[in-house]
């Protein structure tokens, strides 16, 4: 759940910086809509980051890179055979 949170704030972070976009062309610069909507994704952005640390120190989000380890028994194992 808690990652299909962030996750959808992520979604609409992208759709606040696309309807920046939109704006800034269809405004020419000139209205306040675009600065909004970046306003919007800075915020949205700062409570993604927020939840993270929270998920990650609640235990709710846990880390592992991009090359998991593998577990020792399976190690040994193959150091046994050779």
């Amino acid at each position: 759940m808690f990652k299909l949170l962030i996750l959808a704030i992520l979604v609409i972070i992208v759709a606040s910086l696309a309807a920046a976009m939109f704006f800034m062309i269809r405004d020419r610069g000139q209205g306040k809509r675009p600065v909004r909507a970046l306003t919007l994704r800075i915020g949205l952005s700062l409570l993604v980051f927020a939840l993270l640390f929270v998920g990650y120190f609640t235990g709710a989000i846990k880390p592992h890179g991009i090359y998991p380890a593998q577990p020792p028994e399976a190690g040994a194992a193959v150091d046994q055979n050779q």
